[in-house]
């Protein structure tokens, strides 16, 4: 079978979290481009430190308040950078993988009461239609062995497990709620599943 991206372009890029070697992946089946920011040796490396992170232009350019995707990603490359070696991958799977237009349109519904599933269910989408077979195809390319996940959400841990991802082990985000996003993180956590006890009492004050 023959994998569902190839190797394309490739630099060495200085960054204020440190240096990295970026690797650019086109998707052929829809011509999408991901990217696996590379810090150190990960070639055979066992228990490699992972974020594999979705798009979000709203949090990562706009810095919008309503999610945590900004900070994720600040953290996962900070931390990944005070590693021996780790990896980000970068997913061009915006939305959950319904795209801008319709993540905004998600937006208006939750403007007028819905919650961030109930929007994506009311525009006929499922709760979560991100797949995880081009960041399982990247780690192989790379030689990545075994991970340690940075999540917070055990689905993307079953998701990569099933694409033939050796995950070893799951790696907690921290990042405190904002008087905006509280509502998003209890949805995750209630309705998705997602561990965030660690936040406790944050996310308490919002119910």
């Amino acid at each position: 079978m023959s994998s569902p991206v190839q190797r394309y372009a490739e630099a060495t890029v200085p960054t204020e979290y440190g240096l990295f070697d970026l690797v650019v992946f086109r998707d052929a089946r829809d011509g999408a481009e991901h990217l696996a920011i590379v810090h150190g040796d990960v070639r055979d490396a066992e228990a490699v430190h992972v974020r594999v992170h979705s798009e979000c232009l709203t949090g990562e350019v706009l810095h919008s308040l309503k999610c945590d995707c900004r900070e994720q990603l600040d953290h996962a490359l900070r931390h990944i950078a005070a590693q021996e070696r780790g990896v980000v991958l970068y997913l061009r799977q915006e939305g959950r993988g319904i795209g801008l237009g319709n993540k905004i349109r998600a937006y208006a519904l939750q403007q007028q009461g819905a919650d961030t599933v109930d929007a994506n269910r009311m525009l006929g989408f499922s709760d979560d239609l991100r797949s995880y077979d081009a960041a399982s195809a990247m780690l192989d390319d790379l030689g990545v062995r075994s991970v340690l996940l940075l999540t917070n959400n055990p689905a993307k841990v079953d998701g990569l497990r099933a694409e033939g991802v050796a995950v070893a082990g799951r790696l907690p985000v921290h990042i405190p709620p904002n008087e905006h996003n509280r509502g998003y993180l209890l949805t995750k956590r209630a309705r998705m599943g997602h561990l965030l006890s660690d936040l406790g009492e944050l996310l308490l004050d919002a119910e």
